[in-house]
């Protein structure tokens, strides 16, 4: 059976978090966003499951994973079932457990980092809020991207199985979630990042782990891999970025 995955096209956003698990698992599946509107891909595609007059449970947003006739949404949900489907999740049930809360947790820190950018609301453009920008950059850069990247290196150091991941032996979906979200952070904020580099080294060496697995590694080398721009969760403007 091969799986749909519905997301906005041209954006990696949050759908990028679900297409590493995908890509991970090597499981049958779609990217409709990149077929034509004929084949039920695009624009057309997307908003003809999300407005489906039929379908009983409706998903509130993208992206949409659709797995037979079963819509599944919210990120941190696709990747934990896909994880747990596709043997990309720990073995025991409280290592299951955990892995959901960080998957939960990254979400968190992915909708911090967009609110960033637009801290009045989606609804408004960001060059109608930059001063409100400015001032929500300060705190995210000195305050929250260590306050999350130090949780993290807590979590790997901790891990009974060691630090080579953050929960349970192997590499889970939710090593996968840490490595994007570390990937958007190096691109929107660079220089803050910069000046971060060193003080989390256990998250710094899972990052790199996860980008040299082999699946992840050839994926990350393809054309399937879509770049951060400032259409998307993650964005650079070099006014919001800083040392500290």
């Amino acid at each position: 059976m091969t799986m749909e995955l519905y997301y906005w096209p041209g954006l990696p956003g949050r759908g990028e978090y679900v297409r590493l698990v995908l890509e991970a698992v090597d499981a049958p599946w779609r990217d409709m966003a990149r077929l034509p509107e004929r084949q039920g891909g695009g624009m057309a595609g997307l908003t003809a499951i999300l407005g489906d007059p039929t379908e009983p449970f409706t998903p509130f947003a993208c992206p949409v994973l659709k797995v037979g006739d079963m819509l599944i949404a919210q990120t941190p949900l696709i990747c934990a079932y896909l994880g747990e489907t596709f043997d990309l999740a720990p073995d025991t049930e409280p290592e299951r457990l955990f892995a959901r809360q960080i998957a939960l947790t990254t979400a968190d820190l992915a909708a911090e980092a967009h609110d960033v950018h637009h801290p009045l609301g989606s609804w408004a453009y960001y060059d109608d809020q930059r001063p409100e920008a400015q001032r929500r950059a300060a705190g995210f850069r000195s305050q929250r991207i260590p306050k999350f990247l130090g949780w993290y290196e807590r979590v790997l150091t901790r891990n009974r199985h060691g630090a080579d991941w953050l929960v349970g032996a192997r590499m889970s979906y939710a090593d996968l979630g840490l490595f994007q979200t570390v990937a958007g952070l190096r691109y929107a904020f660079p220089r803050r990042m910069a000046a971060l580099d060193g003080q989390f080294p256990a998250v710094a060496a899972v990052v790199g782990r996860v980008a040299a697995s082999p699946r992840i590694a050839a994926y990350l080398a393809s054309d399937r891999r879509l770049s951060f721009n400032e259409d998307g969760l993650f964005r650079h403007y070099p006014e919001l970025d800083g040392t500290e």
